[in-house]
């Protein structure tokens, strides 16, 4: 069971949480963020001491602290508690004073980065120590790394956090930290933005549990952006390659990555709403539930690259010349449509643009234009679905379409609008494939 920054980031709302993972007959492993916000203010430190702003650093820390002082107030009721939780505390916020006095680096932020989680555990275990409920912390750092590459070692995860578990015979509530792990070098790192999801789905696969629940503020993963459109209404079933397309296309209830692991090892993933326990949410599975249209989502930041040459696809290697230029440049491509003297494709980062445009140059005459969003429309087997692009389309003739991405896999149609036209494709693809 995971829950994300604002399912605790309330002391009431902690109360709930352990309301909800004493609840089940199974033995759990709870899986936290940090509060809601302490990432965002350590990140902010963590950016002033990279600056040499250790008076602006140290207004942060000062702030962040009289939050989490407050919080215990709240959270806690026995004084003997409230003397512990805050002995934690200061505990952590001394740490973070006595880094100001070092010079700052990138492993130092890392251990900037893993505060968070780690005070939301402790006060978390403190509570449910004040209310009686059995349960042990055990330590993300001494179970969840990473390799040289980033990823993850889920066999040693397994073994370590097997280990782990068995120092505990008969208990049956775990809590543990999200995102946080060690890198190849053993030091502090984490598993980047989401990595709380990813946390919970890699725990899932590498102890096989019966299902893996990631609660947030939101009722299942919704056909489309609530914040956006009026009337969305939450999906109950998707696949696991139509939940990965939904995510990595823009619904910000989950991130891309985390689902990977789940789905490797067949874990069932549920998406629940902390405030609203008895909503269904959202089940993920290998089965996709049901055909068709499932859902559509919104990725902006998109940048389009075409290239245009007379001597383009006839040109043996062509495309592949281009492809490495993206290659050297260690940046993604989203969608590609081609032609006899042409080539279009998007990209989310622009970081090296201009890199890549000069190095395109010789293959022709290279257009760039920025601003644009993907609208990914995903469901189960859209390609034999009757109706599906015909709809599709008559819902979209209002709007200039760039691209059109449909084939590369029977989960997802993608189309490529300007970013002024998502909220008007958005609420249209509403009305006109969901009737809502």
């Amino acid at each position: 069971m995971k829950f994300g920054g604002t399912s605790v980031g309330k002391p009431e709302r902690m109360h709930e949480v352990s309301r909800l993972v004493t609840k089940g007959d199974e033995p759990t492993i709870v899986v936290l963020s940090a509060l809601s916000g302490t990432t965002n203010s350590l990140v902010s430190i963590g950016d002033s001491m990279s600056k040499g702003d250790k008076k602006q650093a140290s207004q942060l820390i000062a702030k962040l602290e009289e939050h989490y002082k407050q919080f215990i107030q709240q959270l806690l009721s026995d004084k003997e508690m409230q003397a512990k939780a805050n002995a934690i505390i200061n505990e952590h916020f001394e740490f973070l004073n006595i880094i100001l006095k070092i010079s700052f680096n990138e492993a130092l932020n890392k251990d900037i980065l893993a505060q968070g989680e780690l005070m939301s555990t402790k006060l978390f275990s403190l509570y449910l120590e004040e209310q009686k409920i059995d349960h042990a912390l055990i330590p993300a750092l001494e179970f969840m790394s990473i390799d040289s590459n980033e990823e993850p070692q889920i066999g040693t995860i397994k073994v370590k956090l097997k280990q782990l578990l068995e120092q505990h015979k008969g208990k049956k509530l775990f809590v543990t930290q999200g995102y946080i792990c060690r890198n190849a070098r053993g030091e502090v790192d984490n598993l980047k933005r989401g990595g709380s999801d990813y946390s919970a789905s890699l725990i899932a696969a590498a102890i096989n549990a019966s299902v893996c629940e990631i609660w947030t503020d939101i009722d299942g993963m919704h056909n489309n952006d609530p914040r956006v459109v009026e009337k969305t209404v939450a999906i109950e079933q998707l696949s696991f390659d139509e939940a990965a397309e939904l995510a990595y296309f823009g619904a910000k209830i989950l991130h891309p990555a985390s689902i990977w692991p789940a789905q490797m090892y067949k874990i069932p993933v549920r998406l629940l709403n902390t405030m609203q326990p008895q909503a269904k949410g959202t089940l993920i599975t290998e089965e996709a539930g049901s055909q068709g249209i499932k859902a559509v989502a919104a990725k902006d930041g998109i940048i389009v690259v075409k290239v245009k040459s007379s001597r383009m696809l006839l040109a043996y290697g062509f495309l592949r010349k281009i492809f490495e230029v993206f290659e050297k440049y260690r940046t993604p491509i989203d969608m590609i449509t081609t032609s006899e003297v042409a080539v279009s494709l998007t990209i989310d980062n622009g970081a090296n643009l201009d890199e890549i445009v000069r190095e395109l140059d010789p293959f022709g005459e290279v257009e760039v234009v920025k601003n644009q969003t993907i609208i990914a429309i995903v469901g189960n087997q859209m390609a034999t679905s009757k109706h599906v692009l015909a709809d599709m389309f008559k819902a979209l003739s209002e709007v200039p379409i760039g691209m059109v991405s449909f084939g590369a896999t029977p989960h997802n149609v993608s189309v490529l609008v300007p970013s002024d036209q998502k909220t008007k494709t958005l609420q249209l693809l509403n009305a006109g494939l969901f009737g809502l």
